[in-house]
């Protein structure tokens, strides 16, 4: 089943400017990813067989069995984090303006675009496109695992490359990142008196010092570095300007490196806080992905664009292909400075340098070879 085709009609780069414009055009926000889901189901060209494996989640796949060539993923998610306010969508010039513009709807205008080129159809490595929502929210609500258990097809794959902002660059693995929250109890008492109750507030500085000084720490995977954080992201408490505070509530965020176990990194966040009057509570807890350098389709990609190999440093759904068996590398024309920044946007030379790696990837020749569009 299959829809009109998304079209190769017109320059390359005028296509993805505007299918980009498009997609930025359309809110999807957490679980609001029905609209634009349907607008991309809409845009599916001919010739694939179009699956919805769960809620969220959209999949073109090869109709028929998987034939002997190695089977890859090209994989983005729809949703975005909200909206700057009074920075609408705009396309001026040759750059589209708007939340999702580099995070991560530029990638997934250049993988509808892909879905119509002939390296889709007859290179020499099969394909599929997945299209997933709610990335931008805790693990748990994520479409992507679910559709990785329920389509057995899609953890076939040899590789998956995710269309996060790379700036072109491939990003290998992933940090971990655990969300807690540390409560501090206290005492509550007239703030003429302090000394009759205990400042949960004062409480509170002191168990998140150690944590305000301490150092990024750097990781080394396999010759690449990953830096790990703790961050406090929140922090409030107090009910009156004349009262000692009993309760205040922060929020730690840690970002750590794929070789911690999500169990390590609890601990460590458990004893970072240690203290007698706090409570700690883990929020989420979604584990990193070691890099798979070893993957002779990794540096294929390499080698058909020259491209960089760094340490992707964030979380990504790179784990959680991983955690299906599925090696999986970060790959898109977004800058991430821009994501989820007040002014984000992408350009066309950086969504035109995607399409052409990728495409030349598929094909089995340089991207200096690649044709004009």
């Amino acid at each position: 089943m299959s829809g009109p085709a998304s079209s190769n009609a017109g320059p390359l780069e005028e296509r993805l400017l505007a299918l980009t414009e498009d997609l930025v055009r359309i809110p999807s926000v957490g679980l609001d990813d029905e609209a634009i889901l349907a607008e991309i189901r809409r845009r599916v060209p001919e010739g694939w067989e179009v699956r919805e494996p769960t809620k969220g989640a959209l999949a073109l796949l090869p109709p028929g069995p998987l034939d002997e060539r190695p089977f890859v993923v090209l994989a983005g998610h729809v949703d975005t984090v909200p909206p700057a306010p009074d920075r609408p969508p705009a396309r001026e010039g040759t750059v589209v303006r708007g939340r999702g513009a580099a995070d991560m709807k530029g990638g997934v205008a250049v993988l509808l675009d892909l879905a119509a080129a002939p390296e889709a159809r007859g290179g020499e490595l099969a394909v599929g496109f997945l299209f997933v929502g709610r990335e931008e929210m805790p693990l748990g609500h994520s479409a992507l695992a679910p559709a990785l258990a329920a389509e057995e097809r899609l953890r076939r794959a040899a590789l998956a490359i995710v269309l996060e902002p790379t700036a072109n660059a491939i990003e290998v693995g992933c940090l971990g990142n655990l969300n807690a929250r540390a409560t501090v109890r206290g005492v509550a008492a007239h703030t003429a008196r302090p000394w009759l109750g205990r400042n949960a507030i004062h409480r509170a500085i002191e168990a998140l010092a150690s944590v305000a000084d301490l150092p990024v720490r750097d990781v080394e995977v396999d010759g690449l570095v990953f830096r790990e954080s703790v961050s406090v992201t929140k922090i409030g408490g107090g009910i009156a300007a004349n009262v000692v505070p009993d309760l205040a509530v922060a929020e730690v965020n840690l970002r750590y490196a794929p070789i911690h176990a999500p169990e390590q990194a609890e601990a460590r966040i458990r004893e970072l806080l240690a203290h007698p009057d706090v409570e700690v509570e883990v929020l989420s807890n979604a584990p990193g992905a070691l890099p798979p350098l070893a993957n002779p389709l990794v540096g294929r990609l390499r080698r058909t664009g020259g491209l960089e190999v760094r340490a992707k440093q964030a979380w990504t759904q790179v784990a959680e292909f991983a955690m299906h068996g599925v090696d999986a590398v970060n790959l898109g024309p977004g800058d991430p400075r821009y994501a989820h920044a007040d002014d984000e946007q992408v350009d066309a030379d950086a969504l035109v340098r995607t399409h052409r790696v990728l495409a030349a990837f598929l094909a089995g020749r340089s991207v200096d070879e690649e044709p004009a569009r």
